[in-house]
C-alpha cells in the first residue's frame, strides 16, 4: 500500500482466455507472440522497480533474448535461497513480504512497483500491500499451467478501472479495495 508521494503497487499479469499466467512446466513464450513492452508503453514507462519471484524470475532469464528492451527499473527477487552466483543486475531478498515491498518501493523513485509472480502476488493481495491490478488477457487459450490466482486466495474485491485494447490485447485495470 503507497502513498501519493510514491507509485502504486500493481500485481502485472500477462494471462490467457482460460486464466492461465504460465502454460504447462511454467513457459511463457507464448506471450511474445502476442504482446511486447511497446504494446502498452505507458505502463513500462510509469514502472520504476519490479518485484519478483524466484520462479518468476527464472523463467524470465531463459526468456530475456526474446525480448531484451523490456526495462521496468531496478529488480528485486524474493527468494529464500539467492543463487550461488549472483546477478548484477537484480538485488536477491529474504526478507518478508512488507519488507520487500517497501525496499522495492523506494528504489522506485515515486514511480510503480511492479509485482511479478503467482506467490510473490498472493502474499502482497494477502497482506493488503496491492494498489492496482493489471491484466493482459491474450487471445490464446492454453488449457493447463499456472492459473493466475493461487488456491487459498480469499475474495478480494476490485474496482474496474479502465479497460484498453491494443491489437489482440486486451489490458483491464482494477484498483483493489480495502
Amino acid at each position: 500500500m503507497t502513498d501519493a508521494s510514491t507509485g502504486e503497487v500493481v500485481v502485472n499479469r500477462v494471462m490467457s482466455l482460460d486464466g492461465f499466467i504460465a502454460g504447462p512446466g511454467h513457459t511463457m513464450d507464448w506471450i511474445f507472440e502476442h504482446m511486447t513492452s511497446a504494446t502498452f508503453p505507458e505502463v513500462m514507462a510509469a514502472t520504476g522497480a519490479m518485484l519478483i519471484g524466484r520462479g518468476t524470475y527464472e523463467v524470465g532469464k531463459r526468456m530475456s533474448d526474446e525480448n531484451p528492451e523490456y526495462d521496468g527499473g531496478a529488480q528485486f527477487v524474493l527468494t529464500h535461497r539467492p543463487p550461488d552466483e549472483p546477478d548484477p543486475h537484480v538485488t536477491f531478498l529474504t526478507c518478508d513480504i512488507e519488507e520487500a515491498v517497501a525496499t522495492a518501493c523506494r528504489a522506485a523513485g515515486g514511480r510503480n512497483l511492479e509485482i511479478l509472480g503467482a506467490d510473490v502476488a498472493a502474499q502482497c493481495l494477502r497482506r493488503g500491500l496491492v494498489d492496482e491490478i493489471l491484466v493482459y488477457v491474450l487471445p490464446v487459450l492454453l488449457g493447463d499451467g499456472v492459473r493466475f490466482a493461487p488456491p487459498g486466495l480469499d475474495r478480494i474485491d476490485l474496482e474496474p478501472l479502465s479497460n484498453i485494447q491494443s491489437g489482440g490485447v486486451t489490458m483491464l485495470r482494477f484498483h483493489v479495495r480495502r
